[in-house]
Parts: C-alpha cells; sequence; structure tokens
C-alpha cells in the first residue's frame, strides 16, 4: 500500500475504533452487543497498528514495530488500555519526529498520549477511582485531549494524509 492509502485507511479505521468503543460503553449491559463490539475494536486497533507502522517505519523501524506490537497486544482482552497508550505515545511521537503531520496535532498526541500512560496504572493500582473509572472527572479529563486528538488526525488522514518523511540521519551516519 501507499502512504497515502495508508492514511487513509488507518483515517477510517479510527472513526470504526471510535464507533464501536462508545457503542461498547452505551451497551454495557448488553451482552450480545458488547461482544461484537469488542471484536471490532479490536480488529480495529489490529488494522491501526499495521497501517501506523507502515506510515511511520521510516522514522524508527524499531520504535515503529514496538508500538504495532502494542496495538496487537491492545486488542487482546484484559488491560489494553496502557498498550494502547504506550502504542499510541510511540506512533504519535514517530509522527511528530518525520512532520508527518501537523506539529501541533502531534505534540498534542504525544503529550495526552504520555499522561495516559501515567494514568492507567495508577488507575489499575486503585487511585482516581479505580480501573476503568469512566464516572472519574479525573479520567475524562485525561481521555478527552487523546480523544480529540485521534478525531482529528483521522481527519487529517483521510483528507490530506501523510507528508512526506524527513529522513533522520541515524546515529552511526
Amino acid at each position: 500500500m501507499t502512504l497515502r492509502t495508508s492514511a487513509r485507511v488507518a483515517g477510517f479505521t479510527f472513526w470504526i475504533y471510535f464507533a464501536a468503543g462508545m457503542a461498547g460503553l452505551l451497551l454495557a449491559g448488553n451482552a450480545p452487543a458488547t461482544a461484537v463490539l469488542s471484536l471490532v475494536t479490536s480488529f480495529s486497533a489490529l488494522v491501526l497498528g499495521v497501517t501506523l507502522w507502515a506510515i511511520t517505519r521510516e522514522q524508527d523501524p524499531d520504535l515503529a514495530m514496538m508500538a504495532l506490537a502494542c496495538r496487537v497486544i491492545e486488542a487482546v482482552p484484559g488491560h489494553g488500555e496502557i498498550y494502547f497508550a504506550v502504542g499510541s505515545t510511540i506512533f504519535s511521537w514517530l509522527l511528530l519526529r518525520g512532520r508527518l503531520i501537523p506539529v501541533a496535532l502531534a505534540w498534542l498526541g504525544v503529550i495526552a498520549s504520555a499522561l495516559l500512560v501515567i494514568l492507567l496504572p495508577l488507575q489499575i493500582a486503585g487511585f482516581f477511582g479505580g480501573p476503568r473509572a469512566w464516572s472519574s472527572p479525573f479520567t475524562w479529563a485525561v481521555w478527552l485531549p487523546l480523544l480529540v486528538f485521534e478525531l482529528t488526525l483521522a481527519v487529517w488522514l483521510i483528507t490530506k494524509g501523510v507528508a512526506t518523511p524527513i529522513n533522520i540521519p541515524s546515529p552511526a551516519a
């Protein structure tokens, strides 16, 4: 696939991922519906991992592969949120480093994802309402910037794609 195609697929997948995730929260009492929506979000995580890897691999193949692995692990039921946050932080950093998307948007992704990397282990430890405490205003305050980042990034990827990557010289060069 070309970078443009990968960007568009990623953009549309972000929207599908978001819609399935929100529907899952709204239909939390309906086990069959949440099971199907869970499959949709898991598959979306895999598609996002592959397409974002394709977009960012020229910036740093090792970091891009680590972020891909995080998105794959995120797709497995359990505490996938932390892997989502780590993968998002790395992919956002690579998008910033290569100037593949607007710098301000990339920085929003880096900062919002990194805050989530800090929040999630604290929630698992019982702080801020405990794991998956969506009723906590603090949880929403940390997730909201990432939500804005991902939805804006989705629109950007669909409409503009990504810029030609800036080649960063490796330390060995």
